[in-house]
């Protein structure tokens, strides 16, 4: 039972990290309101290279934040539904998985709104139930 509230948590988070990407490279969701912002990202480079632009820089860090939360949430429900003895009884693997979701809830509070805060806070309850049943 455990391991089923795990791989609901990791579905959350691949759904977040799938939704994030397609909100990265379509539609404008993930687009400065003020549309001057964009030209100045476009026309700056960060500077340790002038090899990008802020722009392509935003746009490839939402991207590979999208892939890790879509990587958490692949490889956590796959253990968990299909090899959930060996990931319940690996305390590194759930250690981890439980880390990872806190981080993103500190970041979700600190950095983010109100939707994948939420969202995250879901999954790390059902993350937390599962280690829960677990130990218990």
């Amino acid at each position: 039972m455990a391991s089923i509230f795990v791989a609901a948590s990791a579905i959350v988070i691949a759904c977040l990290g799938l939704v994030h990407l397609l909100f990265t490279f379509s539609g404008a969701k993930l687009h400065p309101r003020d549309l001057s912002l964009k030209d100045a990202m476009m026309a700056s480079s960060p500077v340790i290279s002038r090899e990008t632009t802020m722009w392509r820089a935003w746009i490839g860090f939402n991207a590979s934040h999208s892939f890790g939360a879509m990587l958490f949430g692949i490889i956590y429900g796959y253990l968990a539904i299909l090899h959930g003895e060996f990931l319940m009884q690996s305390t590194f693997l759930l250690a981890v998985g439980f880390c990872l979701l806190s981080g993103y809830a500190l970041l979700g509070k600190v950095y983010w709104f109100s939707v994948p805060f939420r969202s995250i806070l879901l999954a790390l309850f059902l993350y937390g139930i599962g280690l829960g049943l677990h130990f218990a």
